[in-house]
């Protein structure tokens, strides 16, 4: 399975994600993405195709037809903001292609409300070895290749 880019940044591996329980892969295996220091409004798009299992303001999961959900969660600790800054553009059972846009979100906001904008992208419930090491500062745009999952 190819896990694309849900929105544009920087590659981090997930043991730098700001958050103990992604740093730990606790979730599952991925990276992190660190939007550039002066994006505003910024589209998060679908990293794989499949069902919106679950859909939140700040956090997304898509459930491919092979059965593996591949959350994406936009910030760290986004929830606190009670829905603010992001706009939905998608409601909970939706079948997506990867690309589709799901949220908007202000990346600035997120910045002034004291809060890390780095958004995992995780395959659920994987062992953290199943991702490929991520190459830190790598840019890369929405719909960009993450990572092959698993590897092979």
């Amino acid at each position: 399975m190819i896990v694309s880019a849900p929105l544009p940044g920087t590659v981090l591996p997930i043991t730098e994600v700001p958050d103990p329980v992604f740093a730990a892969s606790m979730v599952g295996a991925g990276v992190g993405i660190e939007p550039g220091p002066d994006a505003g409004l910024v589209d998060v798009v679908a990293p794989v195709g499949g069902r919106l299992l679950k859909v939140h303001p700040h956090a997304f999961i898509v459930l491919t037809p092979e059965g593996r959900g591949v959350l994406v969660h936009v910030g760290i600790d986004t929830v606190r903001l009670d829905g603010a800054p992001f706009t939905l553009h998608v409601t909970e059972g939706a079948e997506v292609a990867a690309g589709d846009r799901v949220v908007t979100v202000d990346v600035a906001a997120v910045r002034a409300a004291g809060m890390s904008p780095v958004s995992p992208v995780v395959v659920m419930d994987a062992a953290a070895d199943t991702v490929p090491p991520v190459t830190a500062g790598t840019q890369v745009a929405a719909g960009d290749e993450l990572f092959r999952w698993p590897t092979l």
